[in-house]
């Protein structure tokens, strides 16, 4: 656990002690501030998800609860990016926690949507925990579900889904059942793979690890709403991306001979009328050519 410096973002202290993780080759983690708890998604040959608590002075415990498994039979490290644990992240009133799992359409592996409830901690002092009670859905016409975010004021998530584009998951409130209610295909993508929703055009965003462009598509019905061609700057694709004000940030990971760097899109102009208006090489801030995630702090 880190804490950031609000005068110097760039300067982290880290809180407490490290702990253990239960899986092994742990890739996306989730955490809830109404709870404090935070859980870990695991995705080589023990998969499956883990938690703990937190506190203003650092994690509790010294490894995380037992692991609620996802029987992927992958190895450490797993063979990907199919058949692999994609994004966790928690409900908009953080009752649940999601995650999104990839299948592998060449082997007949069905991926799911896993739904774990949030078992509220207690007035006398008792933590909050993650139930080990889990739903799936692997809603048809799906298969390689990759990237969520949430749509404001909605049961419903945006995901991408690289077997063909993206879509929206309906989620039903009281089964945490998810059904495919739109779909997008995505005709030229190479492997659509991450998304973020933007408050200010009440659209998202979806970014490609091979194209180097990013794609506005609708809330509603998952259609596209515009392409940002990013070709000019060079950069070999695009990974993990986030919207934040009136802008979206997505970062291109380097391959080894280019260097990671951040895609800034002025989005103020309203649905459909993105535009590029930086580019940003992450060199100066020490980052390698294999850049993996990247948050933004408000």
């Amino acid at each position: 656990m880190m804490a950031i410096s609000p005068q110097d973002p760039t300067n982290l202290t880290m809180l407490g002690t490290p702990i253990a993780v239960s899986g092994e080759f742990p890739n996306t983690v989730a955490a809830s501030a109404k709870h404090s708890l935070v859980c870990v998604g695991s995705t080589g040959a023990a998969a499956g998800i883990a938690c703990t608590t937190f506190s203003a002075s650092g994690l509790a415990g010294s490894t995380l609860d037992a692991l609620r498994p996802f029987a992927l039979q992958q190895s450490t490290p797993p063979v990907g990016p199919t058949n692999t644990v994609s994004q966790a992240f928690f409900s908009a009133d953080e009752s649940v926690l999601f995650t999104t799992v990839k299948g592998d359409p060449a082997v007949n592996n069905t991926g799911f949507l896993s739904a774990f409830p949030v078992t509220a901690g207690t007035a006398c002092g008792g933590a909050a925990s993650l139930s080990t009670t889990e739903t799936r859905s692997s809603p048809p016409g799906t298969a390689v579900l990759f990237g969520a975010a949430l749509i404001p004021s909605t049961n419903s998530i945006f995901v991408t889904d690289a077997s063909f584009g993206a879509g929206i998951l309906a989620v039903d409130p009281a089964t945490n059942q998810a059904s495919l209610a739109a779909n997008q295909t995505i005709a030229d993508q190479k492997a659509t793979c991450w998304a973020t929703v933007s408050d200010a055009t009440g659209s998202a965003f979806v970014t490609d690890v091979g194209v180097n462009r990013v794609l506005e598509m609708s809330l509603q019905d998952a259609s596209i709403l515009s392409t940002i061609d990013l070709g000019a700057n060079g950069d070999p694709g695009l990974i993990d991306l986030k919207a934040a004000g009136g802008f979206v940030y997505a970062l291109s990971p380097g391959n080894g001979t280019t260097g990671a760097a951040v895609a800034v899109v002025d989005a103020r102009r309203g649905q459909g009328k993105g535009k590029a208006v930086q580019h940003f090489d992450l060199t100066g801030l020490g980052a390698g050519k294999n850049a993996q995630g990247m948050a933004v702090l408000l």
